[in-house]
């Protein structure tokens, strides 16, 4: 890669030039759901972001790990399972979002730890706390003494005394602080899923879950911790106090928060509101290219906006690429497209800026159709694989008078001419091809 790797740093509120751990190696970790519920179409960008990040170090020669976790150890799962078994609804559920995000098709990340599988590795951590002074026993509950943590604070750059841990009441009888959060709770009744440790049988807090396993697979003082905006505090906070005072050293060496989806109308996204999407309601309406195109769409550390219209441009700007990749043919492309791949790579290299990136694209693409001669397809290749895209450009090999044929039929099914839609796929398969809708448009295949 020509251009210096720079991504901005939360907790120094810097773009700085990245600086892994061990040189030509990456370590990423990235919080991932909470199985009380199947994801929604928010909870897909900051997998999307990280897989599209770890393909984006891959192609300037770096080795990475990603690691994006499952809580499936939780009060909002208790809460959900409504005195029914928390174990059967958090696998259930956690097996729904592994089918969902199957299907975004970027691959499955190096590690997907479970809370509930790394009960071992969390009971360590707080016997290292205890150990040191930094935590303490209460009624069977361990708590974390933030106040004794000196650091406590600088990565949300949050004052000490008017923070909120957000556990609401409870334990407040059995702190030494307010402030202190739960690293252990004790078993209470009606929860099912708890494991022995030698303060009592309980299970771990949410904090303490995510520093045990990104310690146990890519080590303290890793590369990149992500997730989003929201985890800032008290959870990313929490969790770098915890392996602070733990380890005495940093748990990470950067770390990157992906911005929230807004409404177009100034209204907070939520489940609870109801005006948020499951994730694979929105695939199944849009199809997985699209929602990958409109989550690349924003900067990740911004906002971007959610709602039916931003879908749609997100799905005709996937049938515009196909369009576009019709028209090219294995190989090189002209120096002068080559200088707007180079310019793709250099904007993902100054704070991974997908829309900076896309730009060029476009750009790439609006040169290649004014092009009389017939184009390589090398450079649209490379970009749109870093996006997790390059499945656009299986149809260039489609004849032409075939692709045709087929934007009319889907013109015809969208007219309600059915007759006529069936006609033009019995002359597509005559000629040897199948036609299949999706939800960006069609597909073309040879017939087996």
């Amino acid at each position: 890669m020509d251009a210096e790797l720079r991504l901005y740093d939360t907790a120094t509120r810097t773009v700085r030039a990245f600086e892994p751990r061990e040189a030509g190696r990456a370590g990423i970790y990235a919080c991932g759901p909470t199985v009380y519920s199947r994801i929604h179409i928010g909870n897909a960008r900051p997998f999307v972001v990280f897989s599209l990040l770890k393909r984006f170090l891959e192609h300037a020669g770096y080795a990475v790990c990603l690691v994006i976790n499952v809580t499936d150890v939780n009060d909002k799962i208790y809460a959900a399972a409504a005195g029914g078994s928390s174990i059967e609804l958090a696998a259930a559920l956690t097996a729904a979002y592994f089918a969902d995000t199957d299907r975004l098709e970027l691959g499955r990340p190096d590690h997907e730890p479970l809370a509930s599988e790394s009960i071992p590795a969390i009971v360590e951590e707080i016997e290292a706390l205890l150990a040191n002074g930094y935590a303490y026993v209460a009624g069977g509950d361990v708590y974390f003494r933030v106040r004794r943590d000196r650091d406590y604070g600088a990565l949300s750059r949050r004052d000490v005394d008017s923070m909120d841990q957000g556990e609401g009441s409870d334990g407040d009888d059995l702190k030494e602080d307010p402030l202190d959060f739960a690293l252990w709770k004790a078993q209470k009744s009606g929860e099912d899923s708890a494991w022995d440790a030698p303060w009592g049988r309980g299970r771990p807090g949410w904090h303490i879950e995510c520093s045990a396993m990104a310690e146990a697979l890519v080590g303290v003082g890793f590369d990149i911790h992500g997730g989003g905006l929201d985890l800032l505090f008290p959870h990313h906070e929490n969790e770098a106090a915890q392996t602070r005072c733990a380890r005495g050293a940093e748990l990470a060496r950067h770390w990157m928060h992906n911005g929230m989806l807004a409404s177009t109308d100034g209204e907070k996204m939520s489940k609870s509101v109801g005006n948020i999407s499951p994730l694979h309601e929105v695939l199944d309406s849009h199809g997985r290219d699209a929602v990958i195109l409109y989550l690349a769409s924003g900067h990740y550390r911004q906002p971007i906006a959610y709602g039916p219209e931003q879908l749609d441009q997100a799905r005709a700007g996937v049938q515009r690429i196909r369009e576009a990749a019709r028209r090219l043919q294995a190989g090189e492309s002209p120096p002068a497209l080559a200088a707007l791949r180079g310019r793709f790579f250099a904007a993902l290299a100054d704070d991974f800026n997908t829309p900076s990136a896309l730009a060029s694209m476009w750009e790439w693409i609006r040169e290649a159709n004014r092009s009389e001669e017939r184009l390589g397809d090398r450079d649209l290749r490379e970009m749109l694989g870093v996006l997790g895209l390059e499945n656009l450009l299986e149809l260039a090999g489609a004849p032409e008078h075939l692709v045709a044929l087929a934007n009319e039929r889907l013109r015809a099914r969208g007219s309600g001419d059915f007759a006529r839609a069936d006609e033009l796929r019995t002359q597509i398969e005559a000629a040897g091809w199948s036609v299949r809708d999706t939800p960006g448009g069609f597909d073309l295949a040879p017939l087996a």
